[in-house]
């Protein structure tokens, strides 16, 4: 699957990472996929929840050999 909208998050903490998905998220159509990189321990959980009270879909939650979070949601 190719995202429509790829953002690097490493280095941000949390609630940088949900924030500026969440404003990424706002520019993208219905249906639209982003994947996102977070190196936040805190991020999985944190974009569950998000999409969980959005309405978004968590498409894909894992963690990479090199320790980053790749986070893809499809909007809502």
């Amino acid at each position: 699957m190719q995202p429509d909208l790829h953002l690097d998050l490493s280095g941000l903490n949390c609630p940088l990472p949900i924030l500026r998905a969440k404003k990424a998220l706002a520019g993208l159509s219905s249906g639209q996929v982003l994947s996102a990189i977070a190196t936040d321990p805190g991020a999985p959980k944190d974009f569950e929840a998000f999409c969980r009270q959005t309405g978004n879909v968590l498409l894909e939650s894992s963690i990479g050999e090199d320790g980053r979070f790749l986070l893809v949601i499809r909007r809502k």
